[in-house]
C-alpha cells in the first residue's frame, strides 16, 4: 500500500508540474491572440474592413517594388455621398461605402493592397499588365455604378470616380507621386462616368488643400454619366 501511494504522489507531482508549464503556455496563447487582433483592429477601417493608410502603403510600395512596370495605382472617390446621407440617413452611406470596399477589393484581387485613404476615398495598387487595363477598369466602373441594397431592399444609385496611374507610361516608381498623378486624373473625369488614366502632365498639377486643379490630356475608358 505504501508503494503504491508513493507511485500516486509521484504520479500527482507529475501532473502538478504539467500543468504549471501549459499554464503560461496557454495564458501567452490568449495574450497573443489578443495583441493579433489589436493588431487587426489597428491596421484595417472598422467599417469597411479596408488596410488604412498606413498598412495600405506598405503593402503598395512592396507590389511597386516587385512588380515594376505591371503595376498600376487606382484612386476612387465615392460620388454623391452627402446626398445619399441626406436623403437615405448615415447607415446608408455607410451600407455604401462598406459595399464600394467590398466590391474594389474583388476588382482588385487578393494580392492587390487595397486601402480607404479617408472618408469616401480609396486606393488600390495590383498588378495589371498593359493590355489588360482596358477591359478591367471599364469593369471596375461598372461595379461601382451597380445600384446598392439597403437592408430594407430598397435599391440605391451609386457612382465613383476612378483615376488611374501606371509606372510604365509615367516612367515614375515612387507611390506618393503615382497617387497624386491617379488624382489628378481622377478629378479630369469627376462626374463622368469614366476610368482616367493618368498621362506625364498628371504629374505636375499643382495641388489645392491635398487635391488637384487643371485639365491636362488625358485617356479614358468607361461609360457616360
Amino acid at each position: 500500500m505504501a508503494s503504491n501511494s508513493r507511485v500516486q504522489a509521484r504520479i500527482g507531482q507529475r501532473a502538478l508540474l504539467l500543468t504549471t508549464a501549459v499554464l503560461p503556455l496557454t495564458g501567452w496563447a490568449a495574450h497573443a491572440a489578443v495583441l493579433h487582433r489589436r493588431l487587426a483592429a489597428a491596421r484595417t477601417d472598422p467599417l469597411t474592413g479596408l488596410l488604412r493608410r498606413d498598412a495600405y502603403t506598405a503593402r503598395a510600395r512592396r507590389i511597386l517594388a516587385r512588380h515594376g512596370n505591371d503595376a498600376l495605382v487606382v484612386m476612387v472617390d465615392q460620388d454623391h455621398l452627402k446626398e445619399i446621407n441626406d436623403l437615405y440617413g448615415h447607415a446608408a452611406g455607410d451600407a455604401v461605402l462598406a459595399a464600394t470596399a467590398s466590391r474594389l477589393t474583388a476588382w482588385a484581387g487578393p494580392r492587390a493592397a487595397v486601402g480607404r485613404l479617408g472618408g469616401d476615398e480609396f486606393a488600390a495598387v495590383l498588378t495589371l499588365p498593359y493590355d489588360d487595363r482596358e477591359l478591367h477598369l471599364e469593369q471596375l466602373v461598372r461595379t461601382l455604378h451597380t445600384p446598392v441594397l439597403l437592408e430594407d431592399d430598397q435599391a440605391v444609385d451609386v457612382a465613383a470616380s476612378i483615376g488611374a496611374a501606371a509606372q510604365d507610361i509615367l516612367g515614375l516608381r515612387d507611390l506618393s507621386t503615382l497617387q497624386r498623378a491617379a488624382d489628378a486624373a481622377l478629378y479630369d473625369g469627376k462626374h463622368t462616368g469614366r476610368a482616367v488614366l493618368a498621362a506625364k502632365p498628371h504629374t505636375t498639377v499643382p495641388s489645392i488643400n491635398g487635391r488637384r486643379a487643371g485639365r491636362p490630356g488625358t485617356s479614358s475608358w468607361g461609360r457616360a454619366a
